[in-house]
């Protein structure tokens, strides 16, 4: 057999580990199964759901209730081989049927958070159940309804047993969400974390580019920063490296391996930590700093009141909200400073390198421009 092709898809082979389902995931699972039997009165066991990237996984029921006006699915989340708290926890969907024309509406029960706190892509006072998620279960109700008859106005109360202790474990009460878990995932698969298998798969990626001849790659943090990068450049998935949170990986090996072109793209946030000298992105090691984002807002041309705004945001989310708001780039100065950081780590390799902060959808909020490479 020949070497494996590159890109995102060559380095998940590559770490050797298995991966695991999202919270939202299993929510969607939960909800299908409990639909289903509220308009067939059987549960389906397994459950077949089809997840944003196209994978059809099958989810075995762990609970079945089923009422006259309502039914509960619980699902056991398998997190793989990655440490997820959440592994073991058991995920449950009610859903209730409501009079036409309500939609689908979302509650929180037992472990599951509810948002107190601006600055979250959900609505203070809403469960958090994240917009991905929420999307898939929209979706797969609305498959059921086709397929059996309903209407697809459905309330869905989401709940995980021991959530709220579970929760303790987590960012949630830093955040704001409060009461429990939140239900996430925008690829509905988890992504096992090892440092040393997934650094070696970054390199493997790298050394591929290079041998098929790429000049431009382009480290991502996830799925939808690959898609903004595929758009804006239309880069080959051989030319894509899955970073995840090693973006130090990334700048090191092409410090030593260098290749024409290097583009860096990932969430606002995420960036914002690469742009104040963090090269491991993950939340466990390192926090995006309120301080150092207002006084990239401050050289940015805000106010002092903007300043002191930003200095006390929650989230860096809500202080890119109210940069944008006040006409203050903030998006595209952690852009700047991110690039400046990769440069210096460079070390004057011959390497150009631009960076683009995208939003939760994927929406470019912050770009900048190409430095470096060959003078």
């Amino acid at each position: 057999m020949g070497e494996p092709s590159g890109g995102r898809g060559a380095q998940l082979k590559h770490t050797g580990l298995r991966p695991g389902w999202t919270t939202g995931a299993c929510a969607t699972a939960a909800t299908t199964a409990a639909y289903t039997a509220l308009l067939t009165g059987d549960f389906p066991d397994p459950v077949t759901i089809t997840l944003p990237g196209g994978q059809t996984p099958a989810f075995a029921l762990a609970v079945e209730e089923l009422s006259e006006d309502a039914a509960t699915v619980g699902v056991v989340k398998d997190a793989g081989d990655d440490p997820d708290v959440t592994h073991g926890a058991l995920v449950r969907a009610t859903v209730r049927t409501l009079p036409p024309g309500s939609g689908v509406v979302f509650r929180a029960g037992p472990g599951v958070g509810t948002v107190t706190l601006p600055g979250l892509p959900l609505d203070v006072g809403e469960p958090a159940v994240n917009p991905v998620p929420r999307r898939m279960m929209g979706e797969h109700i609305g498959q059921v309804a086709a397929a059996h008859g309903g209407t697809g106005d459905v309330e869905i109360t989401l709940s995980v047993d021991d959530g709220e202790e579970i929760a303790r474990s987590t960012w949630n009460p830093r955040l704001g969400i409060l009461g429990g878990l939140s239900i996430l995932g925008t690829t509905g698969v988890v992504v096992p974390y090892s440092c040393s298998a997934w650094i070696d798969s970054i390199r493997r990626g790298v050394d591929v580019a290079l041998a098929a001849g790429q000049t431009h790659v382009a480290g991502c943090t996830g799925s939808t920063s690959e898609k903004t990068v595929v758009s804006e450049y239309g880069l080959p998935e051989i030319a894509l490296l899955d970073m995840g949170d090693f973006a130090g990986a990334v700048l090191k090996y092409v410090r030593r391996h260098p290749v024409e072109r290097l583009t860096v793209c990932g969430g606002f946030a995420k960036l914002s930590k690469l742009a104040a000298g963090h090269l491991d992105l993950h939340s466990g090691r390192s926090q995006v700093d309120p301080a150092f984002l207002a006084g990239l807002a401050g050289h940015g041309g805000a106010d002092e009141a903007l300043v002191t705004e930003v200095a006390a945001a929650n989230t860096g989310l809500a202080a890119l909200r109210s940069c944008l708001a006040r006409g203050v780039p903030l998006g595209d100065l952690v852009a700047a400073a991110a690039r400046d950081e990769a440069l210096s780590v460079l070390r004057g390799a011959p390497v150009a390198v631009d960076v683009i902060c995208i939003d939760r959808a994927g929406a470019v909020v912050g770009r900048s421009s190409v430095r470096g490479g060959v003078r």
